[in-house]
């Protein structure tokens, strides 16, 4: 069986994604495009669901995708996305939040593989961030998200 391309919904999703770092990188999800090739990396994270509040949805995704409770440490940033997939256009709402968790089992391992609640596999790899969005490498999703942390890290 042929797995049908992702594409984007046509209404606003609204998401929570968080930022764990381990040495000053980013733990990210590989991405995709529809021939397999990896492009980029995106936080973990997830959809917010209705009537559920975006800390409660990140607190979940963390909970489902890789079995850890997080810590969600000071005030999110929002941002907008607006972005064209393979000719469809995507729009989503993202609160992006550092978060902390007790990352013991997975200090010694350069990768964590874990299931989506769609089945769909995954695998995590901390990044530094300053290797993202440059000429030839991996993009970071999502876009402006890498000048968001350059410019609050300034």
């Amino acid at each position: 069986m042929t797995a049908i391309p992702w594409r984007p919904s046509q209404h606003i999703k609204v998401k929570a994604i968080g930022l764990h770092w381990r040495y000053g990188q980013l733990l990210a999800t590989e991405v995709f495009d529809d021939q397999g090739r990896l492009v980029g990396v995106r936080p973990i994270g997830g959809g917010v669901e209705f009537g559920e509040r975006w800390q409660t949805a990140l607190q979940r995704e963390f909970q489902e995708e890789l079995g850890v409770t997080v810590d969600i440490l000071g005030a999110p940033l929002v941002m907008e996305n607006l972005y064209t997939h393979q000719g469809a256009l995507g729009h989503e709402v993202l609160f992006i939040a550092e978060v902390a968790f007790d990352a013991e089992r997975f200090a010694y391992l350069d990768h964590i593989a874990f299931r989506e609640s769609n089945g769909t596999q995954c695998t995590a790899r901390w990044f530094d961030v300053a290797e993202l969005d440059t000429p030839g490498g991996l993009a970071l999703y999502p876009a402006g998200l890498k000048q968001a942390l350059l410019q609050s890290a300034a």
